[in-house]
């Protein structure tokens, strides 16, 4: 189990040796589940930027929107925010009764500029998306599923402001330096953060070139 929470959300599937959250199709094995996440995130992608990309504006719904398109196949809970406290590894998200006024708060400051996004400069753009992005994994507004949710609004805002999606191999291939980077976060460091998402950037457009 990545996470450990406190309430009816928590509930496990039945024989998952408590490893897998209840959910509809009785998938009892963290293999079989990370496989349907993300076969089911895969076609979140398609109907988010195929055939074309139309998104002119953000909000805390339009999260919403993506988490319950993306997990309802499989979570009763999906696309609505958490309600129950979360750690991982000692470390505490924000309460779960905060979610409320924090995600207000990341409307305002983050979402509500995304139709401006296409003006920023490049290092503009990657301040931005690096303390929206630590400021959203702080949040945790659902149960399961933040980390590939807020990777995916990083990709929408990339595109907005006429970049690509991310290349994430880097974050992937070293989480010990992506979790430095949000712990250093919660001082308003975004310096690391800055550095991955630079990364995750330019060995995009690399990639594509």
């Amino acid at each position: 189990m990545k996470y450990q929470g406190f309430g009816t959300e928590s509930d496990f599937e039945p024989c998952s040796n408590q490893e897998v959250l209840k959910n509809k199709l009785g998938i009892t094995t963290q293999l079989e589940i990370n496989q349907a996440e993300n076969t089911l995130l895969l076609r979140l992608y398609e109907s988010v930027f195929e055939p074309s990309f139309t998104l002119t504006r953000l909000k805390t719904q339009t999260l919403c929107d993506w988490h319950r398109i993306w997990l309802s196949p499989l979570y009763e809970w999906a696309g609505h925010w958490r309600t129950v406290n979360m750690s991982k590894d000692g470390f505490l998200f924000a309460a779960a009764h905060l979610l409320p006024q924090l995600l207000l708060d990341f409307e305002q400051k983050y979402l509500c500029v995304f139709s401006d996004l296409h003006n920023y400069t490049e290092d503009e753009l990657i301040s931005f998306l690096a303390q929206s992005h630590v400021e959203l994994i702080l949040i945790h507004p659902f149960r399961e599923g933040n980390g590939r949710l807020s990777r995916l609004l990083l990709d929408v805002m990339s595109t907005r402001a006429g970049f690509t999606p991310l290349d994430y191999s880097t974050w992937s291939n070293d989480k010990s330096t992506y979790i430095k980077a949000i712990h250093q976060g919660m001082t308003l460091d975004y310096s690391l953060m800055e550095q991955l998402v630079r990364q995750a950037i330019e060995s995009q457009l690399t990639t594509d070139f």
